[in-house]
Parts: C-alpha cells; structure tokens; sequence
C-alpha cells in the first residue's frame, strides 16, 4: 500500500522565531506539506516554511495545491518567496473558503505590490496566477481524495481542513480557539465530531494556563483543551502546532512530557507529539483492512 507522508515546514504561531532558544522544534511559521499516496502535493497554509518547501518542490512539474486557513500574515507571508511561483510553465491553485475567497486571495497578492516586496504580481509569470478554486474541485473527488472544510473559532473567522484518501485521513485545526468568549463559529460537540476518529489531527496549541485570562479571545487554544478534544474525538495521533513564539524549546520539551502523563492517566487511545520543522509523518493503510499504520520521524 501507498502512503500519505506529512512534513511540517513551519510550525510556529504569530511571527517567526530564529534563534538558539528555537532551534530544535523551529522558528518558521505555518506550513505543512501532504505529498498523497497519487502523487498529488497539498500545501497547508504559506507561512514563512513554505519557503523551503518551495525549492524543494523546484523538481518537480505537478501543481501546487495550497490549501489557506485564514489570511493573517503568519500564514500567507511566505508566499512570495514560494519558487515554484516563479516557474512559467508552473500552476498554481489556491483553494479557500468560497464565502472569503476573494478577500483572502488578494490579501495574500497585496503583499507583492512592489513596496511591500519588490517583486509586483503582475510580474509573474502569466501562468501563475494562482487560479481560485473552491475546495469541492472534480479533482479530489475523481480521484478518491476527499477535502471537507469546517469554520474556524478565529477572529476574522477561517477554515479546517479535514483531508481523507483511500480511508487515511488527517485533520488541519490551526488558530482556533475551542472556548471563545465570543459566539463560536463551530462549537465543542461539533468538532468532536468533525474530527471523530481521524488518523493524525494537527491542532492550534498555542496557550498555556499562565496565558490566561489576558489572552482569551485571541482565537488560539490552550494544550489542556486540546488533549482533552483529542481524547473525545479518538484520534489516531495528536500533533500541537502553531507554537508560541516565546515557547522555547526547553518549554515545548516539558509539554511533551506534560502530554505522556495526560494520555497515560486517561488511558487515551492516542500519542501526542510537539509539531517540529522536518518532522514526518508516513500514513499507510494496509492492504487486507485493519487499522492505519503511522510512522513519525
């Protein structure tokens, strides 16, 4: 059986990080890479770790898919340094939401207007031009690639993506706030349900206790919520993501701890890893049925 290998690129909430106190998990912002088991590459947000992927991608010709939660610029500032949009015979396509696709698709373009960076999109090549499509595209579908979108708990609001292939699947859920002070756009039960049984779920854990009360309402979970949404909706394999940027890694090696404990004490069919840059993840269904091997490197 084929597989579907995740490579996280930039995992890293709000600005990017370098430096010695970051070194290990990684200072890029938002960017995760899905190569599927067809051959298809999905990109998850274009934070500034897309940028790495992108010279990566250089060899080859098939078209970037990015998938964008929202448009807040830790998530979308990377893009113009994204090679393959230098490529002319190169397509790009941008999936968002269709109720804020194009805002979000210009605020993503907007950056590149010659003062904010000294390429101006009218200078890309004309194939470029990142094509909008909704994500219900014949693509997936024809292809046995199902990509379901849900509403995000965010200031300026955003989307989930749950992405399923051959019965592997993984859930993106970053910059969402599970309790929000604020009318939630998708409450607690619904992504229980949502995310009930996935393979891997990649959730916003960007709090911790001591970020409270000051920073509720600023569209981010805390690591104790997530645990718990991870253990109700029984999920293969808890990965937090979007780290604070003044999580070190010390910091972000405690938490690994702190999750051991958790889903031992709860008996939580699940493990939880810290997202780092580089880290992979291999999702293969074995052929006779039975459950999906996952492989974290």
């Amino acid at each position: 059986a084929g597989a579907m290998i995740i490579t996280f690129y930039g995992v890293r909430g709000s600005t990017a990080v370098p430096g010695p106190m970051t070194v290990r998990y990684g200072g890029n912002t938002s960017c995760v890479h899905i190569e599927l088991e067809s051959g298809h590459d999905l990109i998850l947000d274009a934070g500034t770790g897309i940028r790495q992927l992108g010279n990566k991608l250089l060899g080859k010709s098939t078209p970037a898919n990015i998938l964008l939660s929202h448009g807040h610029w830790d998530h979308i500032q990377g893009y113009p340094f994204f090679a393959p949009i230098y490529q002319p015979e190169r397509d790009i396509h941008v999936y968002i939401s269709a109720e804020k696709g194009h805002k979000l698709l210009s605020t993503l373009l907007q950056q590149m207007d010659g003062t904010h960076f000294p390429v101006r999109v009218e200078d890309l090549p004309s194939n470029n031009f990142p094509k909008f499509k909704g994500i219900e595209s014949e693509l997936y579908e024809r292809e046995g690639i199902k990509v379901v979108r849900q509403a995000l708990n965010h200031p300026g609001g955003g989307s989930a993506y749950k992405i399923d292939e051959n019965g592997a699947s993984l859930a993106y859920v970053t910059d969402n706030e599970l309790d929000p002070p604020y009318a939630a756009s998708t409450n607690y039960d619904q992504w229980v349900n949502y995310l009930h049984g996935v393979d891997v779920l990649i959730h916003d854990a960007q709090y911790t206790e001591d970020d409270m009360p000051h920073k509720h309402g600023w569209g981010h979970s805390l690591l104790s919520q997530v645990r718990q949404l991870a253990t109700d909706a029984e999920v293969g394999t808890l990965v937090m993501f979007h780290h604070d940027p003044d999580r070190s890694d010390s910091q972000l090696d405690e938490i690994q701890i702190e999750n051991q404990i958790y889903l031992k004490s709860h008996r939580a069919p699940i493990r939880s890893v810290c997202a780092a840059e580089g880290m992979q993840i291999h999702l293969s269904k074995p052929i006779l049925g039975g459950d999906t091997k996952i492989n974290i490197e």
